[in-house]
């Protein structure tokens, strides 16, 4: 979880060396271990070093190869040993302890461009090829590593880290309209090319970029997989393929003395514990694992803990328990320095740099199960056109029956069960009256509201998992790794996804839908007789009760109603259609007018002379 950052003067003048060091030692709090800076002519490279794996321990950045190509990089790669085969049968000389920055390096050596094809993990980087005068830019491909730039006139700027990109004297603190309309909207921007600021875009997941004197050529270099197909002749093969690859992805991330898992209740956290805590066992105890559980005690009503707990003890792990009653909405840290890049729409600001600070402490590694719930939505309709295609009749109906036999009657919430297929339908939700209406009409925002319940779909859909598939390209899941990011949370933690291994990935996009993804059955199988009944049993739960609600209900948030408005507030709200925050609304309610709040509360705090300190060059 380096910090990097770097400049290319596209004039061939040379980079300011000063500025340089400046921007590298802002990100000192996410990379602790080292700190280098390199620089030659019209390109300057700078990193902040946070060690995460074994390999990492010899590792220096920036990194060159014959002083012909420098790399900075935020890399931790998935199945090295395959890696290290293709550059040794192209006459590369690695060693098996290299570090993962330079395996990078050797692939873009080897492959050139193409080596993002060959790379597998999370990544974001930037080489410096002198002899082609280019700098080359990637991202992994679900964004996991976060990676902004800023075109500056004869200026390219980038880095891992947004507020360091706007810590440069020439980086404007101006607001992209379009992403705030978003972020009002829909609680986050859409738009995966840009950020919260005009000056600074975002490479989107799975790009490349090659950065010359003449401009800048973005590619997108994979998208998630549509046309493999699995099929066994014995179940019990499905089961014991999939025990491998999660066993092999779990085991790719564990490269580490320490790690910590945010355990809940549900069968994701709790089987990568159980699978992390069957690989340490078997070396010698290392990893040593730690888990942590965020609860609520008495604010609102909460079983996560009794399933937590109950895994946690059969598994035989230690569980911190982190209790949340006593946050407070629209509350920064005391911590000036903790504030967020953009705007966050959880009211709860200082909940995740508590939970942050208190991982630090024990571990720069944490095991996250996001990526599942996706991998394995259900649907049987577009499984069962398939067959129909095919005329695979005798599948068709033995799978078909088999179907009809265990899912609930459906009769029993059938209006439910549409609504979550068809999505939201269009204008069914009145648009926000409180969005100012020249902002409104600006940008059309009425038409961009009527269309928010369409699922994006990819160019190229899944034929059998069509919504798992789209899923996987959300603009969410970007918002969501950058805010786990170190640059964000200020914190040297890395979270890493064990589900979103492409080994994974692949396997479970290919495989029958149904029985496998349906419950959730082939993980549960999977875990048979490595976590509890209670565990393995639970049916998939709601989300909890609305916790913002339940505070309304229980304390007096007239503060919050009362708080004068930022002056820039005025070009996107009519304060006079605010609603007005109190215990008896509903969750829809709660959800949508607290947007304009935690946007108020975020301007203020990033326009607070603290948060718009440029750097200083002596």
């Amino acid at each position: 979880m380096s910090g990097i950052v770097g400049m290319f003067r596209q004039d061939g003048a040379p980079v300011d060396r000063q500025l340089l060091q400046a921007l590298t030692d802002f990100m000192s709090y996410r990379g602790p271990d080292a700190s280098e800076i390199w620089d030659k002519g019209e390109v300057g490279l700078g990193q902040t070093l946070l060690k995460t794996t074994r390999q990492s321990c010899g590792e220096r950045q920036s990194a060159s190869l014959d002083d012909r190509i420098w790399m900075t990089a935020d890399a931790r790669l998935d199945e090295r040993g395959a890696l290290i085969l293709l550059l040794r049968a192209s006459s590369c000389d690695v060693s098996e302890s290299a570090p993962d920055s330079e395996l990078v390096l050797r692939s873009y050596a080897t492959w050139g461009a193409n080596c993002v094809g060959h790379i597998r993990g999370d990544f974001a980087f930037a080489i410096w090829d002198a002899r082609a005068k280019v700098l080359f830019c990637a991202r992994d491909r679900f964004g996991i590593k976060p990676f902004y730039y800023a075109q500056l006139k004869n200026l390219f700027l980038f880095s891992n880290t947004l507020n360091c990109l706007r810590a440069h004297p020439d980086v404007s603190g101006e607001l992209n309209d379009s992403a705030i309309a978003d972020f009002l909207l829909f609680g986050l921007n859409l738009d995966e090319t840009t950020t919260t600021f005009r000056d600074v875009q975002r490479l989107p997941p799975a790009h490349s970029m090659t950065v010359s004197r003449s401009g800048a050529e973005l590619r997108q270099y994979w998208t998630p997989p549509t046309s493999a197909r699995i099929r066994y002749r014995r179940e019990q093969e499905y089961v014991e393929h999939f025990q491998t690859l999660l066993r092999a992805a779990v085991k790719d991330r564990l490269r580490t003395d320490r790690i910590g898992i945010p355990l809940s209740g549900g069968l994701d956290s709790t089987s990568l514990a159980a699978t992390a805590k069957e690989l340490s066992a078997s070396n010698s105890g290392v990893p040593r694992i730690h888990t942590y559980t965020a609860l609520y005690e008495s604010l609102v009503p909460d079983r996560e803990i009794d399933y937590a707990s109950d895994a946690a003890k059969y598994l035989g792990l230690p569980n911190r328990r982190f209790a949340m009653d006593h946050l407070r909405p629209f509350v920064w840290p005391e911590d000036p320095d903790c504030r967020l890049p953009e705007p966050p729409d959880n009211p709860f600001f200082a909940a995740p740099f508590q939970h942050f600070h208190a991982i630090a402490q024990d571990c720069r590694v944490v095991l996250s199960g996001e990526g599942n719930d996706n991998l394995m939505y259900f649907q049987m309709w577009p499984y069962v056109q398939e067959l129909w295609r095919n005329r695979q009749w005798e599948r068709l109906g033995r799978e078909g029956l088999r179907f009809l036999w265990i899912r609930p009657f459906p009769w029993r919430g059938i209006r439910a069960r549409l609504a979550g297929l068809l999505g939201k339908a269009s204008g069914s939700d009145p648009f926000p009256p409180w969005i100012a209406s020249d902002f409104a009409r600006r940008l059309n925002l009425n038409d961009r509201w009527h269309a928010s319940g369409e699922l994006r779909v990819p160019a190229a859909p899944h034929a059998v998992r069509p919504k798992a598939h789209a899923s996987l390209t959300l603009p969410h899941w970007t918002s969501m790794f950058e805010n786990e990011n170190a640059g964000v949370t200020r914190r040297p933690v890395e979270v890493r996804y064990p589900f979103l291994d492409l080994r994974l990935v692949d396997y479970l996009l290919a495989i029958p839908p149904f029985p496998w993804v349906f419950r959730k059955r082939l993980l549960r199988e999977a875990m048979a007789g490595k976590l509890p009944e209670s565990i393995l049993t639970r049916p998939k739960t709601p989300f909890r009760t609305n916790s913002l609600l339940a505070h309304f209900q229980r304390y007096d948030v007239n503060w919050v109603n009362q708080t004068s408005l930022s002056g820039e507030l005025e070009r996107y709200i009519n304060r006079s259609a605010l609603l007005t925050l109190h215990g008896n609304m509903d969750p829809e309610q709660v959800i949508l007018g607290t947007r304009p709040h935690c946007l108020n509360f975020w301007l203020q705090s990033a326009r607070s002379p603290r948060s718009m300190s440029r750097v200083e060059i002596s």
